[in-house]
């Protein structure tokens, strides 16, 4: 079930696209379709609780500058708001749309957040968040580290004895394991298991940058990998929210529009230590129309699911540079 949060940004932002009067007239005359009446019910209650002022006041402005927008709807109220929820896509979902207007419009709501994947990190470091069936390994820290990984569990492993029962190769984990494995280490590392992860932080940064790069030496698949990281497609979309400095609506470019407006010239990754693998990248990109370049930075944290040893590793990749400052995202309103 969606969060409290997640419920009044989408479907607040969808009430006030929708052409309501105000937020009060909007949860009475439920104007989305594809909400269910308890959410509306949460919605009401939350509403009169008080707590979440700020998310209803950012959201509802949000969707009255959409409806307004020169770029949007101009100052027609759609026909209609169609909310997501929590929904699965049935197949590769490259918008990643929250609302649907009229059938054509997409709307992504984004609160606080500069996560652009979550994904696992074969399917980022060897194939550019590439579609389609892949062939993963179960573990990316005994894949392209296994040394210092095995290293690692030794370590622990010596340290707990015979609690909990372990077997004596990572890579002979399973999920049981891994469980009793995080209960003991919720209280952290040894000095020793934490040299022994420094090192490992060291092997997995750096290898995981090395494995993207081979993907990225060519100028056409590196393009490629940073639209699908900018979650950049063939349908234009529109991003409504917030971050911590200020208010976040933008129009996202389709490829076309953008390689009509960008060229990109390079694309950089190194591996860093940050307490745990990361890889940062930084596009640079020029524009066609000023001749001006600017880059656009991120980082990948490759970590552990669920705490040390939890599950294997997930590769999350975060934007760096502020929305409105990112080329083929263009703001509106």
């Amino acid at each position: 079930m969606p969060s409290a949060k997640t419920e009044i940004t989408e479907v607040v932002t969808g009430v006030a696209i929708a052409g309501a009067p105000s937020l009060a007239a909007g949860l009475c005359e439920r104007p989305v379709a594809n909400v269910g009446d308890d959410v509306w019910a949460r919605l009401v209650h939350l509403d009169r609780d008080g707590r979440h002022r700020q998310e209803f006041a950012a959201a509802w402005a949000n969707g009255q500058a959409f409806l307004r927008a020169d770029e949007g709807l101009r100052g027609v109220p759609p026909r209609l708001v169609e909310w997501k929820g929590p929904t699965h896509a049935p197949g590769d979902e490259v918008v990643p749309a929250d609302l649907r207007i009229d059938h054509v419009w997409l709307i992504s709501c984004k609160y606080l957040s500069k996560v652009l994947a979550n994904a696992a990190p074969a399917r980022l470091f060897d194939r550019g968040l590439a579609a389609g069936p892949a062939s993963v390994g179960a573990d990316w820290y005994g894949e392209v580290a296994p040394a210092a990984y095995q290293a690692l569990f030794a370590q622990v492993r010596r340290e707990l004895g015979t609690r909990p029962s372990l077997p004596p190769h990572a890579a002979d984990l399973t999920p049981t394991h891994r469980a009793e494995l995080r209960a003991y280490l919720d209280a952290g590392w040894s000095e020793e298991a934490q040299a022994a992860y420094r090192r490992l932080v060291e092997e997995v940064s750096a290898a995981s940058a090395q494995r993207w790069k081979a993907i990225l030496g060519k100028r056409s698949q590196a393009e490629a990998v940073l639209w699908r990281l900018l979650r950049i497609g063939s349908a234009p979309y529109f991003v409504l929210g917030a971050t911590r400095e200020r208010s976040l609506r933008v129009r996202v470019m389709t490829a076309w529009d953008w390689r009509q407006s960008y060229e990109l010239k390079r694309v950089d990754v190194w591996g860093d230590d940050a307490g745990q693998p990361q890889v940062r990248w930084q596009a640079r990109v020029r524009s066609r129309v000023t001749g001006q370049e600017q880059a656009v930075d991120g980082h990948v944290e490759v970590r552990w699911s669920h705490g040390r040893f939890g599950k294997p590793p997930e590769a999350k990749a975060y934007l760096d540079t502020p929305h409105h400052r990112v080329p083929g995202y263009v703001p509106i309103g």
